[in-house]
């Protein structure tokens, strides 16, 4: 038997069809591997080709010149059956637009279950991730979740003020908890919910997904190292434009405050992150723009200054009123370091400078992209299985919400606001989060 290739002209492709002419290609190799007698075999593919199985992961040797960096390790996620099982409480945008489809990034962790006060939008978004209709769960039923064993965790996606109660409620139901920013309304509800979650013995984690995010997680590491020297100033703004007035971010009963919870508390979180240390005096000025029916209840834009023991100050900015901006800047003694769109989804780009002899050297880094969902929620299960203590559990929100009530209280007295001194580093946090995979 014998086979011939037909030309691969313009005219061929067209008449033989792409499927016909790939088999008609294929088929002399793969007859010439199996029988010699149509040919000589194949060569073998190297085990740099192949790879090998170490450690429960595959792993291949570097392929690529010493030039250009080495490509990323193939993913090792845990098989189905052995991942933490999450409930999502809450589907609004943020659960679907990035929290769920985050779990299709996730090594360590797989959505079983979800609540929602919508049964028809429950029962479409279960049967696009999977989900058994048995395990959708209404707010009136949430308690039945001590019943399911697939739930190991839940990640309460709700308004602010919300968030309280499911997360007591989850935590008596035996079941550990990852919870939105801000933790709550007040320093008085986190302290509930650390409660509730220490006398169930469950993990509690707020999903301060900077503090996972690689850009960020480098700038932190870049100023705790010291090769910069000590920061001076942080400089951190995030801003955005806000639409209608009916939405539960303008009710404050629900959201606990305007821009300075919801976005405002990125620039704060890692202003403490950066320096691992706790500000000793804030100050703070609100605006909000006169008629504006949204800004009856919470702020519009608030500007704020932390001063931190080591002697540096952050300068914050953040509005519901300004184009989105993003970005963060830290300048110490020896360099300093920008980081665009540190606070966005994606597209952060990080640059750094420093001298180099008689020239300032300004490198930009290219990490690699990640999901910062998907680490987050993967460092929560990585915390259940192996009893671990979350690197931003319930301490730190509280943390974040007693120095939100100085900034308030400094707005409204028009002064500034002294905090109690906290001596150690990272008082708040768990131990590092590994970056695997």
């Amino acid at each position: 038997m014998s086979f011939e290739i037909p030309s691969l002209s313009r005219r061929n492709l067209i008449r033989t069809g792409s499927a016909g002419l790939l088999t008609a290609v294929a088929a002399p190799a793969i007859i010439g591997v199996a029988n010699a007698a149509t040919g000589p075999a194949l060569p073998g593919p190297s085990p740099l080709d192949t790879g090998k199985v170490e450690g429960g992961k595959v792993e291949f040797p570097n392929w690529r010149g010493e030039a250009d960096r080495p490509s990323p390790a193939p993913p090792a996620p845990l098989p189905p059956d052995q991942r933490v099982g999450f409930a999502i409480v809450g589907l609004g945008r943020l659960s679907l637009e990035q929290i769920l489809p985050a779990f299709a990034e996730c090594k360590k962790a797989r959505a079983v279950a979800l609540v929602s006060g919508s049964p028809e939008k429950a029962k479409l978004v279960a049967a696009q991730h999977g989900i058994s209709d048995s395990a959708v769960y209404d707010y009136q039923d949430f308690d039945r979740i001590a019943d399911n064993p697939q739930i190991q965790a839940v990640y309460v996606v709700l308004p602010n003020g919300m968030h309280r109660e499911y997360v007591t409620r989850a935590a008596k139901a035996g079941k550990h908890v990852l919870c939105e920013k801000p933790m709550a309304n007040n320093s008085a509800e986190a302290r509930d919910m650390i409660a509730a979650c220490d006398q169930a013995g469950v993990k509690l984690m707020i999903a301060y997904r900077c503090q996972y995010e690689p850009y960020n997680r480098e700038t932190i590491q870049r100023m705790r190292s010291g090769e910069l020297g000590a920061a001076r100033f942080i400089e951190a703004t995030n801003t955005q434009v806000m639409g209608p007035a009916d939405q539960w971010r303008f009710k404050k009963a629900l959201a606990g405050g305007g821009a300075l919870p919801d976005i405002g508390l990125y620039c704060l979180n890692t202003a403490r992150a950066i320096t691992g240390e706790e500000p000793v005096e804030v100050f703070a000025r609100i605006f909000n723009p006169d008629g504006d029916p949204r800004y009856r209840e919470v702020e519009e834009t608030i500007g704020f200054m932390l001063r931190f023991p080591s002697g540096t100050i952050a300068n914050c900015s953040s509005s519901y009123g300004a184009h989105e901006s993003k970005d963060l800047r830290v300048r110490a003694e020896k360099g300093w370091i920008n980081l665009e769109n540190a606070f966005a989804y994606e597209g952060q780009e990080l640059r750094v400078a420093h001298r180099e002899g008689k020239a300032e050297s300004i490198e930009r880094l290219r990490l690699p992209q990640r999901n910062q969902f998907a680490l987050e929620i993967d460092h929560m299960a990585t915390c259940v299985k192996e009893n671990r203590v979350p690197h931003t559990p319930g301490q730190e929100g509280l943390q974040d919400h007693i120095v939100m009530e100085a900034l308030y209280e400094s707005a409204r007295t028009m002064a500034p606001v002294s905090l109690a001194a906290v001596g150690e580093l990272d008082a708040t946090r768990g131990p590092e989060p590994r970056q695997e995979g």
